[in-house]
């Protein structure tokens, strides 16, 4: 997508909102309940903003959400883009260029995902501390834009150090158990084989997922600060013995709602608090 494009998506959302928001968060498959917590919410459909596609999996509404969320104007995308959906990886990625265009500084990125990670447990939250791109492919191919990031973007930190300092705080303030670990994106969306993890173990991982990767590296290539947060929703393949499912993703997103929203609300409320100094 070029610049243009960028403009004119970020020119519709400023049109319909009456104050800049600073932090964005993209909500994965059953997570999007967070945007339900926002107050005074302005909800623009995808379909509406020039240039987005639609989000067409189950548990993703496909809609921004702006307004307060204790304290903070916000903008949440409710459901998220997929490479496995069939876009391209500038599309999947489109929503992040718009947000960093509209004013955002911070993004937190949020996904259910496969545990590896054999000491986890389905419900777990784990605080990212790094990422393994294993999809196959890279947002920023193709031309770069030295108005939107540099052609060779540093991933040294690619999930910022204080922001994670700042979500085990606020873990501890609020009694979660929070778990650390490195997430591995695969394109999907078949689910991984049991010698698969087997692999993906062997090289350090602690979750899969089919998302969020491509989402941070357009977001550091932006300058954008990140945090990520992944819901263990199931262990992967091969770990126990039973068949994976999208609707037990679902069924174990809804059993730690309670937990994921009060966590991500005082993580919200502590990094504007934090910023606005």
């Amino acid at each position: 997508m070029n610049h243009e494009q960028i403009i004119k998506a970020a020119s519709f959302i400023k049109g319909k909102i009456e104050e800049t928001p600073r932090i964005g968060l993209i909500l994965g498959s059953g997570l999007g309940v967070l945007a339900d917590e926002i107050e005074n919410p302005v909800k623009i459909a995808y379909s509406d903003i020039p240039g987005f596609p639609e989000s067409t999996v189950e548990g993703h509404a496909g809609q921004f959400v702006f307004g307060t969320l204790k304290g903070a104007f916000v903008a949440a995308m409710q459901g998220r883009f997929h490479f496995y959906e069939g876009y391209s990886m500038e599309k999947v990625t489109f929503p992040v260029r718009v947000m960093k265009e509209i004013g955002i500084g911070t993004l937190i990125v949020t996904n259910a995902a496969g545990g590896i990670n054999e000491s986890f447990e389905p419900g777990d939250l784990m605080l990212i501390t790094d990422h393994i791109n294993n999809i196959g492919t890279n947002p920023l191919i193709g031309h770069n834009d030295h108005n939107l990031g540099v052609r060779f973007p540093d991933l040294s930190e690619a999930y910022s150090k204080n922001l994670r300092l700042l979500a085990k705080n606020t873990a501890e303030k609020t009694g979660l158990s929070l778990q650390e670990g490195i997430y591995i994106a695969n394109s999907g969306p078949s689910y991984e084989t049991p010698a698969e993890i087997r692999m993906l173990r062997s090289w350090g991982g602690d979750a899969v997922g089919m998302s969020t990767v491509p989402e941070v590296i357009v977001a550091r290539h932006s300058g954008l600060e990140v945090l990520g947060i992944s819901c263990i929703s199931n262990m992967a393949a091969g770990i126990l013995d039973q068949p994976l499912s999208h609707s037990e993703v679902m069924e174990t997103t809804e059993k730690v709602k309670a937990s994921f929203l009060q966590f991500v609300k005082e993580l919200v409320h502590d990094i504007h608090s934090t910023t606005k100094r």
